[in-house]
């Protein structure tokens, strides 16, 4: 790259007009290209066309021309020949979380790269509600030590969820227009998940979601939207009308359509991809141009073995759409939504050098992958060094627990002289608009579970304040009936304080120390004993490693919790399935259609079960 020109890392308004002021004179071939990328064809998804025998010309980490082979006027450094396989532009996504990897951003490119993802649009509301105050640092950092996968990061609206809970992070008017006017590689506000909050001018949280969208009306950016649960014309109208841009949340083909028909951008996740689609395609829809793929959340395990980006297009062409309108929803259909055109989306003059080579384009077989104008990986094996970061301590530590949990933290006591209690209980996604209220047994003053009917004891602990704060309540149809057996995780979505499920207090106090030791992640006490962790050290959300090693940890935590017998009742999600209870790290959401939750100890919900909908408390047993 020319010494003289930036970096062009980081996305700068004074650097990019040096930058382009360079590309011009290339593109006129009055000044030499670093190297040109000859390819068999290459798909115009501008006019979704393929054009045969292309040159693209590269300058630095941009594209300065493309045309007909041979045709470039101007000198060139080195030539590549890769005529035998077809280019496709960089893969983008417009709504994931990396944190959900959990892979640190150096180590989640690595593995996504060679599957053709070079640019995200990163969800930010993870790491936020662990350290508002570094997130956008957090997310540079890497790209500036010289990553060569994008981030876009997107502040998220649920910083915190609701006012019905603290921590790591909050996010307003104030913090919005920083983030966004300070930094050009921000592009919106993300997932605006409180719907009650928008609508409601009583909802504590009113004020600061509405400041936050007026800061990116300000500053031109996008509004995200998320309407899980939602149905009824009245509400998706309200929700376009209050500026929502998008929603990834539709579960039918209906649904989409309904937000279609009121000018809502639609998101595709791949655990629904497959029937929306076919369902779209046989009614006869033509114009793709409101759709994305998406992947929102995905493991590393699940990457290593299903893909990334390039499963989600692989899963629209089995639904029936051509490969080109696939890859349309992963280029240039997402980087127009949020408004990235000039940078990414298609291989054109001015937009990072980003090639998804094919050596079949029915399949989407992936020959290399180049970003920022150099080859970065052939097939899956990545092909450059990944930054060596040492993440400060504001990254590492942030599991604040100042004691040894014991097993007093989770007894619920019962009132004197009572040989039984009534007790408020939820199910994983439990999305009624009462709890489930049960009689349960007293021993020794304290209200017990009750296996013979799948009850157990459910808990958060909060990780932020130093003090162990502890909600804890009864649970029904997870955890394990094993004795003396607990599971706890440091990811709980979308604050991330520790949830814990268990048949013993004591085993329950000992998973969480276990993940306060290991500064977050997974732990698993069998019979007493802990005999299965996971370590996420950064944000107690990711880990500083190889894709790799942390799916032998993950592996081995499922190992251990295979010879464990879980609780199982249905619910109503669709996702929720019998077996190692993995998707209790989503089970603690509190956004719509969620109504009665548990959340660690706040000013609003001093026992954490409150109704999120309407702010309503109530005790956990009576």
């Amino acid at each position: 790259m020319t010494e003289t020109l930036p970096a062009d890392l980081v996305i700068d308004a004074a650097d990019e007009v040096a930058i382009r002021q360079h590309l011009t004179l290339v593109a006129l071939g009055k000044r030499p290209a670093d190297r040109a990328v000859r390819v068999g064809r290459l798909l115009d998804v501008c006019g979704r066309q393929w054009l045969d025998d292309q040159e693209i010309v590269i300058s630095g980490r941009r594209v300065a021309w493309v045309g007909p082979a041979g045709a470039y006027p101007g000198e060139v450094a080195e030539r590549v020949d890769n005529s035998h396989l077809a280019a496709v532009p960089g893969f983008g996504e417009v709504h994931k979380h990396i944190e959900s990897s959990h892979l640190t951003p150096e180590w989640e490119a690595a593995l996504t790269l060679p599957r053709g993802c070079t640019w995200t649009c990163e969800a930010s509301h993870e790491f936020s509600n662990v350290d508002g105050v570094n997130n956008i640092e957090f997310w540079l950092a890497a790209r500036r030590a010289g990553m060569p996968a994008k981030i876009f990061p997107l502040p998220g609206s649920a910083v915190p969820p609701t006012a019905y809970e603290w921590g790591g992070g909050h996010y307003g008017y104030d913090e919005q227009r920083a983030f966004l006017k300070g930094h050009l590689n921000a592009v919106g506000l993300d997932e605006v998940m409180d719907w009650p909050a928008v609508w409601n001018p009583e909802n504590p949280s009113h004020d600061r979601l509405w400041g936050m969208i007026r800061a990116t009306f300000e500053q031109r950016g996008v509004v995200e939207g998320h309407a899980a649960g939602m149905k009824a014309i009245d509400d998706l109208n309200a929700f376009a009308a209050a500026g929502m841009a998008s929603d990834h949340e539709a579960w039918t083909a209906d649904e989409v359509r309904e937000r279609l028909r009121r000018g809502l951008f639609v998101e595709l996740r791949p655990h629904s991809l497959l029937e929306i689609l076919r369902d779209l395609i046989s009614g006869g829809l033509s114009d793709w141009s409101q759709f994305a793929l998406c992947t929102d959340d995905r493991s590393c395990s699940d990457t290593l073995r299903l893909g990334g980006t390039d499963r989600n297009v692989r899963l629209a062409i089995e639904a029936g759409l051509p490969p080109e309108i696939a890859i349309q929803l992963v280029t240039i259909n997402p980087a127009r939504h949020m408004r990235l055109t000039p940078w990414v989306g298609s291989v054109s003059p001015g937009r990072y050098a980003d090639l998804v080579l094919l050596d079949d384009v029915s399949t989407l077989s992936i020959a290399e992958v180049w970003a920022d104008g150099e080859k970065v990986s052939e097939g899956e094996r990545y092909l450059k060094p990944v930054p060596a970061i040492d993440w400060p301590v504001w990254a590492r530590r942030t599991v604040n627990i100042g004691r040894d949990m014991t097993a007093a933290d989770f007894a619920i006591a019962a009132d004197p002289g009572r040989a039984s209690m009534n007790a408020a209980i939820l199910r994983p996604f439990h999305w009624a608009d009462d709890f489930i209220t049960m009689e349960l047994p007293v021993e020794g003053g304290e209200v017990r579970r009750d296996e013979s009917r799948h009850v157990t004891k459910f808990a958060i602990v909060d990780r932020f304040s130093g003090e162990g704060r502890t909600s804890r309540m009864f649970w029904l149809g997870t955890g394990p009936s094993t004795a003396d057996t607990a599971l706890a995780c440091s990811m709980g979505h979308d604050k991330h304080n520790i949830w814990v499920v268990g048949s013993s207090d004591a085993a329950m106090a000992k998973a969480v120390n276990a993940i306060r030791a290991n500064q977050g992640g997974w732990a698993l006490v069998h019979a007493g004993e802990v005999v299965a962790t996971v370590r996420y050290e950064i944000g107690g959300l990711m880990t500083c490693r190889p894709a790799e090693e942390l799916d032998v940890e993950m592996q081995a935590l499922y190992a251990a919790g295979a010879k464990i017998d879980w609780m199982y009742e249905p619910t109503y999600s669709p996702r929720w399935w019998a077996g190692f209870p993995e998707r209790l790290a989503f089970a603690t959401l509190t956004c719509a259609p969620w109504r009665w939750v548990l959340v660690a100890p706040s000013p609003l919900a001093p026992d954490g079960f409150v109704n999120v909908s309407n702010g309503k408390t109530h005790k956990v047993v009576w």
